[in-house]
């Protein structure tokens, strides 16, 4: 038998169908020239009776009493895989063995096989006559045994033969081998590829003398010769020219894959569950050979065509189901995780343009199989989740559906935020850092998400984005996450260690708010060993701590010129742990006194009395008063004052829009924002955009704005130069409405919107706020919760001091605070922890515990809010409990030594 039979043979492995140079035999080549007609005619006999040989080895003649020792249905038959029985039915043909005839139970498929195996000799092709009818086609087996890779058309000729004679086993057998294989992946369901006008005038030229027979002919003489070609010349790593050619013509987000035509396919084909196992065994045997080609040979690099692979693997729409969670997409997720930057920013492209159902299944596959590990596995402080690799490579690839979300939403790329003009002083203690070889951290601040940077999008760049991102969070592996050893992996940045805090978006606020502690208290610990060092080296004591000691009575300009003075000198002590003294009281400032500091600094600033914030009655929000007399530098300090709660984990009860937040992490305020911040002003020119009259005539506005200073004044202003002379008409009124919004939310407020943000990153600056959070995450941070679950608190509370869940003064007490009014549960809170707000998470995330503290007595409840310990009296009756409680609660002030 010559190398093109062994060629055509089913068994040979599809990536060996040519020989080593790329060519074919050239002893074939010779005698086909010569006589091309028996030479043709000679493989197809052999290649019928190797492939008989072959299905007997490996299925069997159907009669259980065959007494052929090569036959599969012989009682003494042993049996062999398909390599083994690849090599013996060429053995079996080069010696003639016996073949058996298919047994009556067999003639559905193997007698169809057999008739037409003895009519392939005298057919020259399937091409040579298109008006034989089905009976007279060459079976499937045979016409598509050299198939290496899949077009739609030829899938739905394979499935309409199958269906006729009721057997889909050669359509397997041609999924197997394609889908199993990336070069056959690669070069399937290509798109048409559209001709130039000198190549068309060539093939018509070419065409011009040909009948219709001829033409057809030589197109089914080109598809053959196409298909060896592409068999051979588009190996990986070979055929990088031939993908470099399609590529170049590509867009961004395009590839080279007919998705649609992918689609339709997978459509016809999964309802089937046979062909439902050929796909899932394929990526079996696919996977593992793709991760090696891009791990160690740079395959894309190479030929970018090979990112259709996973495109076409990625619709497959069963891949969420149970079958493949075990392995399957396990080894497909490990092989995607690994294209490089380019590749998986061109997938985010891609996917970007895809529905918000098609986003949502490939989030909930990855999704689930992140899920689907963590539950069947018992993860803990020694088997970390971050060694799993199905769910670092789960993650990884969410990643690129995340951003495909992100650019697939609603985006404002344009509206950001001037940086500050001047940078933010660093610490004087740098120089001695660099004595004592000690490297600020993070000096250029926190660090971008390299994805991120390729697509040149941010998440806060999303003002809606196709699917919510609360989607993408993951909670039961939030539940098993060591968020202290994540934490360790996320500031070494090793290879061999990976960081859920690298994906912030698949991790909850809680989560993100502990690895943003860590951060925190790291770099408190920092300073106060930097301080240390420093008195040793200058032999003077500096104080380790950022002290504030304060007038409860003159509160405000005791804290904000300390901090003034700080901020001037040596902004580094900002960063210290922050330590509050209540002059003439004994409190030591564990947490609680902090919390009241922050609370009484707050209710003094955002006092009406004041002027530097207005108030909104409808809304209940405070905004920057435009008009305020104070300075810059008292916006500054409120920065400070916001960043150092942050900071100290403590919460403010202030009530800002969610533009300031968003303000904050750089971008400006739009028309959009006005729906928060001024709800009225946005209604009025909302009905100005949807207004189907004429604007100009019916309306009469211009270009020039009134507004009202401190005093009621009226104060005009020209949106554009000589807006008093321009008319808002239906052509213009978008601009209108963009830049009155301009006005109201920038830059009426710019100088002290810009001081408050230039406090804050004094304190927050190498802080990984900015990376972790979002805006609506950031206000929960420094808001805490607004709903007060106190079934949670009591779920969660602890005992202490010969209490429990069942003593009769704690069931009178729940059922006491049950009975509270909304105020009275605030003044409770802030009673017991320092603050009237639930922390990140609920007050299930509060931990308090209730003490018991003496026999029955007068005396009142007291409490450590340090540690959110609350001392409780054993009183004899519910009613006093209720009455000595209440009288606790409400008139609750000031810190005294017990």
């Amino acid at each position: 038998m010559n190398p093109d039979e062994k060629q055509d043979c089913e068994c040979a492995p599809p990536q060996a169908r040519s020989t080593p140079t790329g060519g074919r035999d050239r002893s074939v080549e010779e005698s086909d020239v010569e006589n091309p007609e028996a030479s043709r005619m000679k493989r197809a006999a052999a290649k019928h009776l190797i492939e008989r040989y072959y299905h007997q080895l490996t299925e069997g003649c159907g009669n259980e009493a065959c007494t052929n020792e090569f036959c599969a249905s012989c009682p003494g038959f042993r049996r062999m895989d398909n390599n083994a029985a690849a090599v013996k039915a060429l053995e079996l043909y080069k010696i003639n063995a016996k073949l058996c005839d298919p047994h009556p139970s067999k003639k559905g498929t193997s007698s169809a096989y057999l008739e037409n195996s003895a009519k392939g000799v005298h057919h020259n092709s399937a091409c040579s006559d298109r008006t034989m009818s089905r009976k007279e086609l060459p079976s499937a087996r045979e016409d598509f045994k050299d198939l290496n890779y899949l077009t739609e058309e030829k899938v739905n000729e394979i499935l309409e033969i199958c269906g006729e004679t009721g057997d889909y086993s050669p359509l397997i057998r041609v999924i197997g081998r394609v889908f199993s294989s990336a070069e056959g992946l690669v070069q399937s369901f290509r798109k048409t590829k559209q001709h130039t006008k000198e190549e068309l005038k060539s093939l018509q030229a070419k065409d011009e003398d040909k009948d219709e027979d001829e033409k057809e002919n030589a197109a089914c003489s080109a598809a053959a010769m196409e298909e060896d070609s592409e068999a051979s010349s588009s190996r990986i790593g070979e055929g990088a020219s031939q993908g470099d050619n399609n590529v170049q013509k590509l867009g961004l987000d395009e590839v080279s894959v007919d998705i649609e035509a992918v689609r339709r396919v997978y459509s016809k084909l999964l309802a089937n569950e046979k062909i439902e196992a050929a796909f899932l065994n394929a990526l079996v045997y696919l996977s593992p050979n793709v991760e090696c080609d891009l791990t160690y040979h740079n395959v894309y690099s190479r030929d970018p065509n090979y990112l259709n692979l996973f495109v076409i693997v990625m619709e497959n729409s069963n891949l969420h189901s149970p079958e493949y969670l075990e392995i399957a997409l396990p080894l497909f997720c490990k092989a995607l995780s690994k294209l490089p930057l380019a590749a998986l920013a061109k997938l985010a492209r891609l996917w970007s343009k895809y529905s918000a159902e098609q986003i949502r299944r490939m989030m909930e596959t990855f999704q689930q199989l992140i899920t689907y590990k963590v539950i069947s596995n018992e993860f803990n402080s020694r088997n970390l989740v971050n060694d799993d690799d199905a769910v670092v490579a789960a993650t990884k690839c969410l990643k690129i559906v995340y951003y495909a979300n992100i650019l697939g939403g609603e985006l404002d790329i344009d509206h950001n935020e001037e940086e500050d003009d001047k940078p933010i002083p660093e610490s004087s203690e740098l120089t001695l850092q660099e004595l004592l070889g000690e490297e600020r951290r993070n000096k250029k601040g926190p660090r971008v998400d390299p994805l991120e940077t390729e697509l040149g999008v941010k998440t806060i760049d999303c003002r809606r984005p196709l699917i919510p991102f609360e989607e993408f969070v993951n909670e039961p592996l939030n539940d098993v996450l060591e968020m202290d050893k994540d934490y360790t992996f996320f500031k070494v940045e090793t290879e061999n260690k990976f960081s859920f805090m690298t994906c912030p978006f698949v991790l909850n606020a809680v989560t993100k708010n502990l690895g943003l502690y860590y951060d925190n208290r790291i770099r408190m610990y920092s300073e106060r060993r930097i301080t240390v060092l420093y008195s040793l080296v200058q032999g003077q004591q500096l104080n380790p701590y950022l002290r504030l000691k304060v007038r409860r009575d003159h509160i405000i300009d005791d804290a904000l010129v300390r901090l003034e003075m700080i901020a001037m000198e040596n902004p580094a002590d900002l960063k210290k742990q922050l330590y509050v003294e209540f002059e003439g009281e004994q409190g030591v400032d564990e947490g609680g006194v902090s919390k009241e500091f922050f609370q009484l600094v707050v209710e003094e600033i955002f006092n009406p009395d004041i002027g530097m914030f207005t108030y909104d009655e409808t809304t209940k929000l405070f905004w920057f008063n435009p008009s305020s007399f104070e300075n810059e530098g008292q916006f500054t300090l409120i920065g400070i004052v916001l960043g150092l709660a942050i900071y100290n984990n403590c919460i403010l009860d202030v009530h800002f829009p969610m533009v300031v937040y968003r303000k904050l992490l750089g971008k400006k305020g739009t028309f959009r924002d006005l729906a928060d911040s001024h709800p009225v002003l946005h209604q009025s020119l909302k009905e100005l955009l949807e207004y189907e009259g004429n604007v100009e005539e019916d309306m009469m506005i211009t270009f020039q704005i009134s507004q009202t200073d401190l005093f009621g004044n009226p104060l005009m202003y020209n949106l554009r130069e000589n807006g008093d002379r321009i008319p808002v008409t239906n052509e213009n009124r978008k601009e209108f409405v963009a830049l009155y919004a301009e006005y109201m939310l920038n830059k009426t407020v710019e100088k002290q919107f810009k001081a408050f943000r230039r406090g804050f990153h004094m304190v927050t600056n190498e802080s990984p706020l900015k990376y972790l959070f979002r805006p609506e995450e950031i206000e929960l941070l420094i808001c805490g919760s607004r709903n007060l679950d106190f079934q949670a608190l009591e779920e969660t509370t602890e005992y202490d001091g010969g209490y429990n869940r069942d003593s009769r003064i704690i069931r009178d007490f729940w059922e006491t605070v049950h009975s509270f009014g909304e105020e009275q549960k605030r003044l409770f809170l802030q009673f017991t922890t320092g603050t009237d707000r639930a922390p990140v998470g609920g007050l299930g995330k509060l931990k308090m515990i209730i003490a018991k503290n003496g026999p029955d007595t007068d005396r009142l409840p007291t409490s450590h809010t340090c540690f959110n310990v609350l001392l409780l009296p054993e009183y004899s009756s519910k009613e006093k409990l209720r009455e000595r409680l209440l009288k606790a609660i409400t008139y609750a002030k000031g810190f005294g030594m017990l």
